[in-house]
């Protein structure tokens, strides 16, 4: 992916906004740095927040995460499979 001034402008803006709203400290220099803003942005409950998301899902040719919950998400805690008849933490 090519980092323009525009890309940029939109992590650095969204890094701030993430910061103040949920104290989250993501630094441009992580190789996942975008994966993890756009799975923060989720997490936001302002508009302007997820539209940045959006718009930094476009630059950067990722898809953008959606609200629909995963199958695993119901779940709290670890999980759990059972080998040689104990049970075994993933």
């Amino acid at each position: 992916m090519e980092f323009n001034k525009a890309v940029l402008d939109c992590m650095q803006h969204l890094r701030r906004r993430l910061r103040d709203e949920q104290q989250v400290d993501i630094r441009l220099s992580q190789p996942d740095a975008i994966q993890a803003m756009l799975t923060a942005c989720l997490c936001s409950g302002d508009e302007m927040t997820r539209d940045l998301g959006k718009q930094l899902a476009t630059y950067s040719d990722m898809p953008a995460p959606d609200r629909t919950p995963s199958p695993t998400a119901g779940r709290s805690g670890p999980s759990v499979r059972i080998y040689r008849g104990q049970r075994v933490l993933n």
